[in-house]
């Protein structure tokens, strides 16, 4: 999607708060003892209070109203019985539509009481995240996103999951520009036209490269197995930057 006048724009701010204080309160609640189900009822009625609807549920009948993956899991998790312990490291991903314009949205949680190494990865995560949209800017090349965060990564000695892509959003959750890399690549020239709506959302590991699928439908695992986090805006391209539309309020 490409925003050309003010009402779309608002109407994505409203979808991307919508979002971001999902993901917010369902960050909030997240504590030993509850289930992924909870959590997710919770991410429900959220949505459903603020008239949005379950982007992965209405356009892949994902069996979720939200995507909840912990630990060995890092996309996709199914919500169910599973009980969150302490330690645990979780990721939460609220995408959802209002209106016709969706938004999409992601965090990692670590439940406390967590290792050091833990902690940075994700203080890290964010990092590598805003690192991307800094390199966001109309005129400015696609590939400029992965090769920042892979800049980042570098320095930090982490690995990159690369098969795991941002993507254009706006009018449906997945839409044109499709496959941008958050890790350095050569091999795209596209280029980030004013006012693009696009996600960044780097998949940061001390380990892992690669997403695998498991004997489920939905869920996947790092290769090799290792720690991955992700952090998640979705934003509009403009002259002077990003401007980003899931940040609550």
């Amino acid at each position: 999607m490409t925003v050309s006048n003010e009402n779309d724009l608002r109407a994505l701010q409203e979808i991307g708060r919508i979002v971001a204080n999902v993901l917010q309160a369902m960050g909030a609640a997240l504590e030993p003892g509850i289930t992924t189900a909870e959590l997710d009822a919770l991410g429900r009625k959220l949505l459903d209070d603020a008239g949005a609807k379950s982007a992965p549920e209405t356009s892949y009948a994902f069996p979720g109203a939200t995507c909840i993956s912990v630990n060995e899991e890092i996309a996709h998790g199914i919500p169910g019985p599973r009980r969150i312990k302490a330690g645990d490291l979780v990721n939460i991903d609220v995408s959802a539509e209002k209106g016709g314009l969706f938004a999409d949205t992601g965090a990692s949680f670590a439940v406390p009481p967590v290792t050091a190494a833990v902690e940075r990865l994700c203080r890290d995560g964010k990092r590598a995240m805003w690192a991307g949209i800094g390199a966001v800017g109309a005129g400015k090349p696609l590939a400029g996103i992965g090769n920042a965060i892979g800049e980042f990564a570098r320095k930090g000695r982490y690995t990159l999951v690369r098969n795991l892509a941002s993507h254009g959003i706006g009018r449906s959750l997945h839409e044109e520009p499709k496959e941008i890399a958050t890790w350095p690549t050569r091999s795209d020239r596209r280029m980030i036209n004013e006012g693009l709506v696009f996600t960044v959302e780097p998949f940061l590991s001390t380990g892992a490269e690669w997403a695998t699928d498991g004997e489920g439908e939905w869920v996947l695992y790092s290769e090799p197995r290792a720690p991955v986090v992700q952090y998640e805006h979705t934003l509009v391209a403009t002259r002077t930057g990003a401007l980003v539309v899931t940040l609550p309020g």
